[in-house]
């Protein structure tokens, strides 16, 4: 198996710094990671693209599920032309129908739209009610790789899905567990899943220095920040396993 490559999932420099110095092979750009991610800011893409590591940036123009309106979409188009001409590697793409099932037609538009950029699919594929049909709906869209934590909230309760959607994979698109992997986490995975890419934002609590800022809501009731102590760890057992 080839050496694996951990990516981190940041949303602002420090991270980013943190991630890099860490030990990270790739980086996945967003803005507030405290609801999952969103489109990071053309400030930070110009910050990362700098970096010797690819670097891949969100698309999720809001908090909330995967539906998308007509005028979202065009939102949708448009962040993927930002982020293009901003220089990075790839984006990173998801939709769903009302039901949970991937949005194939949106996403043939999206996927068509970023020719060019490599193309994660991302835990939007955590509501679908067919892991099985959705893997082979992504691989047939020509998204390089699936970020999943087997529609579970974290990645180590969804091992049993994560295994399977390997299997059906079958070398064909790369299965990334994410959501809950840590140093301490990461035994429940591996190596027991035949991936070669591990997601996780080695992220710490981190105190405010003025608490009026959370009381006003300028920043969640727990901030979190990467942490570069945690990234090292993390790549250190994934090498190690």
């Amino acid at each position: 198996m080839a050496e694996r490559i951990l990516e981190v999932c940041i949303d602002d420099e420090i991270g980013m710094m943190a991630a890099y110095r860490g030990g990270a092979g790739r980086l996945e750009l967003c803005s507030a990671l405290s609801i999952g991610g969103l489109t990071p800011t053309p400030g930070l893409i110009a910050a990362a693209v700098n970096l010797s590591i690819p670097c891949y940036a969100m698309i999720r123009p809001r908090d909330g599920d995967f539906v998308y309106s007509e005028s979202e979409f065009s939102m949708l188009m448009r962040e993927i032309d930002m982020v293009r001409r901003a220089g990075v590697d790839g984006v990173v793409l998801g939709a769903t129908l009302p039901d949970g099932r991937l949005d194939y037609n949106l996403l043939k538009i999206l996927t068509g739209h970023s020719e060019g950029l490599g193309m994660t699919l991302h835990r939007a594929i955590d509501l679908v009610p067919d892991f099985d049909e959705a893997v082979e709906m992504a691989i047939s869209l020509g998204f390089e790789r699936i970020l999943t934590s087997g529609g579970k909230r974290t990645a180590p309760e969804g091992v049993d899905v994560l295994e399977r959607a390997i299997e059906v994979a079958a070398g064909r698109i790369s299965i990334m567990p994410g959501s809950g992997v840590n140093s301490e986490t990461i035994d429940v995975l591996l190596p027991r899943l035949k991936t070669n890419e591990i997601h996780g934002s080695c992220s710490v609590s981190v105190p405010v220095s003025n608490p009026k800022v959370i009381e006003l809501g300028f920043a969640p009731t727990n901030p979190k920040k990467t942490d570069e102590t945690s990234v090292r760890a993390l790549k250190t057992k994934i090498d190690a396993l």
